[in-house]
């Protein structure tokens, strides 16, 4: 994995990215640091300097498998000599039909009807289409509203910008210009917290008081399963989970389940409605769906839901991405899907958490901590105040690390084939890196 470039090169493309590349939450006229990543293999990412970091992001938490994994390599090649594209509308082909049918036997319940589409925040956009068009084809006109929690993220797409947190999140921005939707709120009863725990009987209460006020004009709940991700790092109990479910079947609002995160095994479970024992009537996934090779996401639907909206007025849900059903997209999903299922990844993402548990347990004692927390694949230091980005990356980069921290969390969603002695470095480095920046060192 040499692809190391001298420093005119290095400065070269650093040059042109900072001229011309819009990097995600950043700026143009100050741009932050960018790291040239070069080359990628297993859990390390190679920088144009020759040097090498222990990836624990998984790319935003979708190289599950780690970098160039054989199997999904011979995967593209495979569907590459067939054909890269073809248009979904009006024709069908073989990876997509086998996508389709493995994704409905995977998931919790029964979610037969699949869409596929580009990206997460799509795919939440389709899930919320859809939940508005069925009431509409069932009448329910006054029905155009959800509930979210507070401290969730759904994307950046506009309707999904609308039930992200509403502090957190970009409403100020945006003010007017965003549907306005009802938030209950975020539930406190940790993740081992039981039905009968008090903490999670008030965070019933809490929701089943948000919920009761508005069902009339409810569509649907829409919510991150156990974990929130980008609005916070949140756990919360599956026993919350399990009463929304009942009060949603209620109150007749439908259930939306993003498990964009979450969903092929982040949480230790296949997915995380499976921590409660429940099924939405409509499950969002994206991320880790192919491995983290190309982007491809997934909204599926309940019998009840797809069938509510193909008898109603307009016959089909009106939403066609350009790119939907890429079959290159859908042979790396099947590919990663089939090897997550064929391995030990249970046990794997067990390893992780005690591996993160015992690596992180040391920044529990630093003034500046608030938290550790730990649940499956995932690590999370939350600070008490929100970390100079530049700064803590440039000292992980030194250690050899590489992790994109925001606001006051510090943490690590790693490829599932980390070992341990890498786990190790990894969380090291963290505890390490946050106790310089304490004492004040410069490094």
């Amino acid at each position: 994995m040499d692809q190391q470039l001298d420093a005119d090169a290095i400065a070269a493309l650093l040059a042109r990215d900072r001229a011309h590349a819009w990097h995600p939450y950043a700026s143009m006229t100050s741009p932050p640091p960018a790291y040239p990543v070069v080359a990628a293999r297993g859990v390390r990412l190679q920088l144009a300097d020759g040097r090498e970091l222990i990836d624990g992001m998984a790319s935003w938490w979708a190289a599950i498998h780690g970098y160039n994994h054989p199997l999904l390599n011979a995967a593209a090649q495979a569907q590459l000599d067939n054909m890269a594209h073809v248009m979904f509308g009006g024709i069908t082909h073989p990876a997509a039909a086998e996508l389709c049918e493995l994704l409905a036997e995977i998931v919790p319940g029964r979610l037969p009807h699949v869409f596929l589409c580009d990206s997460g925040s799509v795919a939440v956009e389709v899930g919320i289409k859809m939940a508005l068009q069925y009431h509409l084809s069932q009448g329910n006109r006054d029905r155009k509203r959800l509930l979210a929690l507070r401290g969730g993220y759904h994307g950046d797409t506009f309707m999904a910008m609308s039930v992200c947190d509403p502090v957190t999140g970009m409403h100020h921005l945006f003010r007017g210009a965003l549907p306005e939707q009802l938030f209950a709120p975020r539930p406190e009863a940790p993740f081992a917290a039981r039905a009968d725990d008090a903490a999670v009987a008030a965070d019933v209460a809490r929701f089943e008081a948000a919920l009761a006020a508005h069902a009339h004009e409810l569509a649907a709940v829409i919510l991150e399963p156990v974990v929130q991700g980008a609005g916070g790092m949140h756990f919360y109990s599956p026993a919350f989970l399990a009463a929304v479910r009942a009060r949603c079947d209620a109150h007749g609002v439908l259930l939306i389940a993003d498990e964009i995160a979450t969903g092929f095994g982040r949480t230790g479970r296949l997915f995380a409605c499976e921590h409660a024992g429940i099924a939405p009537d409509i499950l969002c996934l994206g991320k880790a769906l192919t491995g983290g090779y190309m982007s491809l996401a997934a909204t599926l639907a309940s019998e009840r839901v797809s069938r509510g909206i193909c008898e109603g007025e307009a016959g089909v849900l009106m939403h066609g991405p350009t790119f939907m059903g890429n079959p290159l997209a859908c042979a790396l999903a099947i590919a990663s899907i089939r090897l997550l299922l064929s391995q030990p990844w249970q046990r794997r993402i067990e390893t992780l958490e005690q591996g993160l548990r015992a690596g992180l347990a040391g920044a529990a004692a630093l003034p500046g901590v608030r938290e550790v927390r730990v649940l499956g694949g995932i690590g999370v230091v939350e600070m008490k105040a929100p970390v100079e980005m530049a700064r803590i990356q440039r000292l992980l980069v030194e250690r050899g690390v590489w992790i994109r921290p925001f606001g006051k969390l510090v943490y690590t969603m790693p490829p599932y084939i980390m070992q341990p002695d890498d786990l190790a470095a990894l969380t090291g480095g963290i505890v390490d890196t946050l106790q310089q920046l304490e004492t004040g060192e410069t490094g």
